[in-house]
């Protein structure tokens, strides 16, 4: 018998926070490789002066509530990257947290993964958790086919950030 960590529960909803105005955002970069290329190229690609929080946790592990509280300090968190099983769990978990806290997010989350990452924040009641994709395989790529990944990705961002 296999069972499913995905299985239907009695949950609360979780609310997802709007994005307004946009004058802080911190990047939440998980380390996974390559991860921080991803993370440099977006604020290239956004007009206005926008003021660049940055922060690092553990891939396989949550983030500190330290970590959590100094990312709520922005307009937008952008968390990246979701390219595996455990990683892409404690993203989305840390995704929730920062909702959580009213400070709306985006996910990246490589292709392979990002139907797992929509399942999961179904699961904890967050269907409309904003996770944007991006070309699975990220690790062990050359930093310009990272860069060129990261286009679409940064189109999809922009969508949510209008």
């Amino acid at each position: 018998m296999i069972l499913s960590p995905l299985a239907e529960t009695e949950k609360k909803e979780t609310s997802i926070n709007k994005i307004g105005k946009i004058e802080k955002i911190t990047l939440f970069n998980n380390t996974k490789p390559n991860a921080d290329i991803i993370l440099e190229e977006i604020p290239k690609n956004l007009k206005g002066n926008i003021k660049i929080l940055r922060s690092t946790k553990p891939a396989g592990a949550p983030a500190t509530d330290k970590k959590i509280q100094e990312a709520a300090q922005s307009d937008l968190c952008i968390l990246a990257l979701g390219d595996c099983g455990s990683c892409t769990t404690w993203l989305i978990l840390d995704a929730l947290r920062l909702e959580k806290t009213e400070t709306p997010t985006i996910t990246i989350c490589s292709d392979k993964f990002s139907k797992f990452a929509k399942e999961l924040a179904t699961a904890h009641g967050a269907p409309k958790l904003r996770i944007v994709e991006i070309k699975h395989p990220i690790a062990g790529l050359e930093k310009q086919k990272v860069i060129k990944k990261t286009k679409q990705t940064i189109k999809d961002i922009k969508k949510h950030i209008r």
